[in-house]
């Protein structure tokens, strides 16, 4: 673009062209390089506040994706939930089946039970005729006995052991008539209780109501049987609708997913096109609202590089330890925090560094050392406090330090290895607040070897 304008501002001038314009159009002129200048600066706010525009545009499909990804699973879970609760309903109309056929065997039990209890009234009936007989015979051998009796007196001496015979058959008579009598009482209220028995079981062919208790309470059962039946096909019909309406739905969900997730590679385009703008500029030595920046983090970077290179050479630390990739889980931290071996010698060294940097401008947000994954051992004071248990939210905002930011913009600065990188995108700040800012990030050596980056973070 540059080497355009070059090539305009020295192509050979038509002859109508006063000599002054020419010469304000020559690249040599000041003039001409301070609309060079101020050319480059507009290209490099153009391109910021595009950049800012796709990081905004970006972090919201980020959300829209993450939400219908949420929606998607909670879906197929409602999907599962609705398959099994229509096997469910399978089950109930098959045991309410079961039921059915169980209440037709009680009826017909009850029924055979009916016919059973007729049979024991007419043979309660063939014993109270029975006893009724015994009482006749036992009457009429009464009254022999008395005759006997009379007899028996009338012969005197002759007939005192026959009277004795017809006292005990008389009195034999009258414990079995007694006898008799009890058995027919007794028969008379097992009758009545058989009948009212055989009325509860008994089913006529008429009128439901003159049904016995029985069959009413089981034709009750049948009916309930019958309506869970019903309800449950019903229910398994209207599962099996559900079911197909959230597959269709799922379906939706998931090419909506498919246009997001492309939405977002092309927010992805704009931020990379945005950002390679602004370093083109930044490369050109012209100075941009992003310079003080650059210079400034380029800087801080070379000195953490030296701390690190001190605590080497003076044996504070030793190459595997601020090399350490055992990031080693707090237990309870959410989100989660680890510690290294290096961890404890960066929270002495990097502050000096780090706090410093936030004085650059208002507008800085934070400064952080971190390795080539992303770990940040020691955040900025405000951001590296205590973390509170239970209480995300919180932690999100206040406790940053200890822990691993290995997202787009965080393991693009910490695998840096250009002079310096800058980067646009939405942070989270906890609580659902987001913020839309700039970071410029330059690499951090340790011997010859990269170790991250440290990364400026600053608003628009």
């Amino acid at each position: 673009m540059f080497k355009l304008i070059k090539r305009r501002a020295t192509a050979t001038p038509s002859p109508s062209v006063e000599p002054d314009a020419q010469a304000s159009r020559h690249p040599d002129r000041p003039d001409a390089a301070n609309d060079a200048r101020a050319l480059a600066a507009s290209l490099s706010e153009r391109a910021s506040l595009m950049g800012r525009d796709a990081a905004e545009v970006r972090g919201v499909l980020e959300d829209s994706n993450r939400l219908a990804a949420a929606q998607a699973q909670a879906l197929q879970g409602l999907c599962a939930d609705a398959r099994t609760l229509r096997s469910s309903q399978q089950t109930i109309d098959q045991e309410a089946g079961a039921g059915l056929a169980a209440t037709h065997s009680a009826r017909e039990a009850v029924q055979a039970l009916g016919g059973e209890v007729t049979a024991i009234v007419q043979t309660l009936q063939q014993v109270a005729e029975a006893a009724g007989q015994i009482t006749q015979v036992a009457l009429q051998t009464r009254l022999v006995a008395f005759n006997a009796s009379v007899e028996a007196k009338r012969a005197g001496e002759a007939g005192r052991g026959f009277g004795v015979v017809a006292d005990a058959v008389k009195d034999l008579a009258g414990r079995v008539e007694s006898s008799s009598k009890n058995i027919m009482g007794t028969v008379a209220t097992l009758e009545e209780r058989i009948a009212r028995l055989a009325r509860e079981t008994a089913r006529p062919s008429g009128d439901s109501r003159q049904q016995g208790q029985v069959h009413r309470a089981l034709q009750q059962v049948d009916d309930a049987m019958q309506r869970i039946g019903q309800a449950s096909r019903d229910g398994s019909v209207q599962c099996g609708r559900l079911e197909e309406s959230m597959g269709g739905i799922e379906a939706a969900m998931q090419r909506t997913a498919q246009a997001l997730e492309s939405a977002l590679q092309r927010t992805e385009t704009f931020l990379q096109v945005s950002e390679h703008l602004i370093e083109a500029v930044a490369d050109c030595g012209i100075q941009t609202a992003d310079s003080p920046y650059i210079a400034a983090v380029q800087q801080a970077a070379a000195q953490v590089s030296k701390l690190l290179e001190d605590a080497l050479r003076t044996g504070t630390a030793s190459t595997e330890d601020l090399f350490d990739e055992g990031y080693v889980p707090m237990q309870g931290s959410a989100p989660p925090q680890h510690t290294t071996r290096f961890t404890a010698l960066a929270e002495r060294l990097f502050p000096q560094v780090q706090e410093r940097l936030l004085g650059l401008s208002d507008k800085v947000v934070f400064c952080i050392a971190v390795d080539r994954n992303g770990y940040v051992p020691c955040h900025n004071t405000i951001y590296n406090q205590t973390q509170r248990p239970g209480d995300l939210p919180w932690n999100t905002a206040h406790a940053r330090g200890r822990r691993i930011f290995n997202d787009r913009t965080g393991l693009a600065s910490a695998r840096n290895t250009k002079p310096f990188l800058l980067q646009t995108y939405r942070r989270d700040m906890g609580g659902g607040q987001f913020t839309v800012m700039k970071e410029v990030s330059a690499p951090v050596a340790v011997a010859g070897r990269h170790w991250g980056g440290l990364r400026l973070a600053y608003r628009f």
